[in-house]
């Protein structure tokens, strides 16, 4: 059992295998700089960059735990779901993914002729999909990137602000995993699901009493309480709200890129002391 709260633990990060600019073994090692004694690659509905990653960490000395961020959808908004310690190789979890990503590209096409419609832009699929490393996980960061680039914005959460999320130009609604779909492949993968940054959803308290009464009843077992994207005041909402559920407490700073995301790795407060860390759960 990896013990106990101290420990600086990233268990959330992206690789360029999603939407992330670094490789995975670029990661490991910036992770193992910054002090990072466990960390988690948990690229967007993706395990291809998890070999390497393992690979990278234990040439340094890294602890390493396997991971992904499943996109679920829940009354109407998109979801993550993080799964910590799981078997890349488990068979449901693989064809889980695999479904999640069918129709990405059809979504991303879409995207790129209201963008283009909205702003007067000539091939921004071609453009989104150079900062791509896995062409089969075009994301709304990668066209983020790409408007940024073109001089429509200058930072990628400007882009985020006026275009690309619900409501706005370039977004596309898409169908992702049931909540229940996503806990069962986690669960077939022995792994420990972990609502992601659940501070950045546009819920109402009703709705999101009703997700983690949900999570908690398909056997999720954690929530993410420190994690880039929460101020605050939000730390110690979601702690009383995993006193509250019973949940165990997970920490990760959601990085993507250095000079783009919010927080680096491992440059996170710890985990209020009250809490029981999720790293309890992973052997």
């Amino acid at each position: 059992m990896l013990r106990s709260s101290p420990v600086n633990a990233d268990l959330h990060c992206h690789s360029i295998v999603s939407d992330g600019t670094l490789a995975p073994a670029e990661l490991a090692a910036r992770a193992h700089a910054h002090g990072v004694d466990l960390w988690a690659l948990t690229d967007h509905d993706e395990v291809g960059g998890l070999a390497e990653a393992q690979r990278a960490a234990d040439a340094l000395g890294l602890r390493f735990v396997s991971g992904v961020e499943i996109s679920v959808s829940f009354a109407a908004q998109t979801v993550h779901i993080v799964a910590l310690g799981v078997r890349p190789n488990s068979t449901e979890l693989l064809d889980g993914l695999q479904h999640i990503r069918t129709g990405r590209d059809q979504r991303a096409k879409d995207m790129a002729q209201d963008l283009e419609r909205h702003l007067g832009l000539t091939q921004v699929y071609d453009g989104a999909l150079r900062y791509a490393g896995n062409p089969a996980l075009l994301s709304r960061t990668h066209f983020a990137r790409y408007l940024v680039e073109q001089g429509v914005c200058r930072q990628t959460h400007e882009v985020f602000s006026r275009f690309l999320t619900p409501g706005k130009p370039g977004y596309v609604e898409h169908a992702w995993a049931r909540m229940d779909e996503a806990l069962g492949w986690i669960t077939a993968a022995n792994g420990v699901a972990v609502i992601a940054h659940p501070g950045r959803y546009r819920f109402s308290a009703t709705e999101e009493w009703a997700l983690l009464e949900q999570f908690k009843a398909l056997g999720g077992q954690a929530i993410e309480v420190v994690t880039g994207s929460h101020t605050a005041s939000q730390y110690r909402k979601y702690a009383n709200l995993a006193l509250e559920f019973g949940f165990y407490a997970s920490r990760g700073s959601d990085f993507h890129s250095p000079g783009e995301s919010v927080c680096d790795l491992g440059r996170l407060p710890p985990l209020p002391a009250d809490l029981a860390p999720v790293w309890d759960l992973l052997h």
